[in-house]
């Protein structure tokens, strides 16, 4: 496998949250959610930016703002089988040969993360790269929330993915890594991904990714300086308005 050289960003986006009513559409300094975060991936000028839109009403405000939005399924069941069912509608020949995953609730993601997660797949073994940044507080050690990436960098800025997990890993000194959920899968990778039946481990530790490990497929991961802010709760919200308006 060669360096994609045609990718596309696709970002997922629904309006059920439980924590935070209509999520996609709450308003961040004049505009929707998910219209900033759609900012952002455009800045990161990696490719053309689609949205993939479980409801008709994100559909509407994407297009307001000038983007592509693509209507899906709203009974699937994850961001991942979103992006691909959007992906395979917007471009079913196959254009594009790698999709860049950006959560939808990031609307201060940096361009610059998202330029990063990109760059793994310049090595022809990686079939799907991701994002870690290093744990500095505490409490987030031993945070089940808090998503652990198994990784030895050894002085590296890429390395491959050992396991991720809610645990505290792995034991002894040394740093832990934030597991920060933006994906690029070159395009063979993300059809291969959505068409396995979820995994053991999977479903055990409540974490996607780890279908793809369990399957053999090959997940690097780039370390970033820090963990943007995901917007969850309106106490999340808030923060994303101080930081757009500032």
């Amino acid at each position: 496998m060669s360096t994609p050289r045609n990718p596309v960003v696709v970002i997922p986006a629904r309006m059920a949250s439980m924590r935070l009513p209509n999520k996609p559409l709450a308003d961040i300094c004049g505009e929707p959610m998910i219209v900033q975060v759609w900012r952002r991936a455009m800045e990161a000028e990696i490719g053309p930016v689609l949205v993939a839109c479980a409801e008709q009403e994100i559909v509407d405000v994407i297009e307001a703002a000038g983007g592509i939005a693509v209507l899906t399924d709203p009974d699937l069941p994850s961001g991942s089988d979103r992006v691909h069912q959007a992906l395979q509608t917007f471009d079913p020949d196959g254009t594009y040969d790698a999709v860049v995953n950006v959560q939808g609730d990031l609307p201060t993601i940096s361009p610059d993360d998202i330029r990063a997660v990109f760059e793994p797949l310049n090595d022809p073994m990686v079939d799907i790269a991701t994002l870690a940044a290093e744990i500095k507080r505490e409490e987030e050690r031993h945070n089940p929330n808090v998503v652990k990436a198994v990784v030895a960098f050894n002085g590296q800025r890429v390395a491959r993915a050992l396991y991720f997990t809610r645990a505290t890993a792995p034991f002894g000194d040394g740093p832990l890594y934030h597991h920060i959920g933006l994906y690029t899968y070159r395009r063979a990778a993300l059809d291969r991904f959505v068409a396995l039946p979820p995994a053991e481990l999977e479903k055990r530790e409540r974490l996607e990714q780890l279908r793809a490990l369990e399957n053999g497929m090959v997940i690097a991961v780039a370390l970033v300086d820090g963990v943007p802010l995901g917007v969850d709760t309106p106490e999340d919200l808030e923060r994303a308005r101080l930081v757009l308006g500032a």
